[in-house]
């Protein structure tokens, strides 16, 4: 019921929203390493992320008491993306303020991360005083990690849909039907966002953008519902099927601060050396590119989810995701053998 609302509210929205940025100029302009053609408007994080508030608490039945400080601070993240979007903000006001809302969300909010599991095969892995810290960082690392990922049509938006999805069904098997509800919504809205943003046969390209508020808020929003789901005494996810989930944002973004340093520039100096973007330089069109990477960020969440439930011991998913991250910060710095590989998909 409220995913549907959402779906049909955000087709209705999105439309609006265009025609008001257009108005007041509040547009993603073309130039630079930007590939787009003309002026688009990057709103889609502005309906997706307040529909989904709204109709969490209105038709889901979410707890605002739970979910007040969350909400509080997506809020406040969405305002800073919206003045990126329009007055592009430098990473030295951004991060800061990345860095308040993730201490916001942990300390208020509740969304610590306290342990990490049997994660490495040596019994519970619990983190002490390095709790906070450590949550706070991963808050800031996908936050950042969905926004860079967002670079080229229905990408980050589809991404995000994906590893809900793998949360959704984590939670139907788990029997934690509050937090399938909760989420109902946001997909919904990614959904009806996805029309048009994702290229497919009724549309050549996005008319609308999710914006720095829309990637930097899907990222905190995806980041509360791995902590709670796999924190909470009733966790339905263990903390190694997260990384199995989120892998392609989090290990791309590691790898290209990793490249950045390497090559001495500041590592959020922007580029088009992402993994999306190999694809694209070895002659794979945006949409085949966007469906193949949502597909592999499927398979991805699959070994993570599926693979605890076949018994893999969860130190074996680790060692296999530390050699993935590994290999891809390699290749990372040869990005002509990624390109030669990818051109034999064409």
């Amino acid at each position: 019921m409220s995913a549907l609302a959402a779906f049909l509210i955000t087709l209705v929205l999105i439309p609006l929203a265009k025609s008001l940025a257009l108005r007041i100029d509040l547009v993603d302009k073309p130039g630079g390493r930007k590939q787009h053609e003309d002026e688009v408007p990057p709103v889609g994080g502005l309906i997706i992320l307040p529909v989904f508030m709204v109709l969490a608490v209105f038709l889901s039945g979410a707890d605002l008491g739970n979910y007040g400080v969350f909400f509080i601070a997506l809020i406040l993240l969405l305002v800073i993306g919206a003045i990126d979007d329009h007055a592009s903000l430098s990473a030295w006001i951004k991060f800061p303020m990345q860095i308040f809302i993730a201490f916001l969300v942990v300390m208020a909010g509740g969304a610590r991360v306290y342990t990490l599991s049997n994660m490495f095969g040596f019994g519970e892995l619990g983190l002490g005083f390095m709790s906070v810290p450590f949550s706070m960082a991963a808050i800031v690392l996908l936050i950042n990690a969905v926004n860079l990922m967002d670079g080229l049509d229905g990408l980050a938006a589809g991404k995000s849909f994906v590893a809900l999805g793998w949360l959704m069904v984590a939670c139907i098997v788990g029997k934690q039907p509050e937090f399938v509800l909760a989420m109902a919504p946001l997909m919904g809205a990614l959904a009806g966002f996805l029309v048009y943003n994702m290229r497919h046969p009724f549309r050549s390209r996005a008319s609308v953008f999710l914006g720095d508020a829309g990637s930097m808020g899907l990222g905190l929003t995806l980041g509360w519902f791995c902590i709670v789901l796999t924190q909470n005494p009733h966790h339905v996810l263990e903390p190694i099927s997260i990384a199995w989930i989120l892998a392609l944002p989090i290990i791309d973004t590691c790898a290209q601060f990793y490249r950045r340093v390497k090559e001495g520039r500041h590592p959020f100096s922007p580029d088009r050396g992402h993994f999306h973007h190999h694809l694209i330089h070895a002659g794979i069109p945006v949409a085949y590119s966007t469906a193949l990477i949502l597909m592999l960020g499927f398979v991805l969440g699959g070994i993570g989810y599926i693979g605890i439930l076949l018994g893999i011991p969860q130190y074996v998913l680790t060692l296999a995701w530390i050699a993935l991250l590994f290999a891809h910060m390699g290749l990372s710095l040869k990005r002509e053998v990624y390109i030669h590989l990818f051109s034999h998909l064409r």
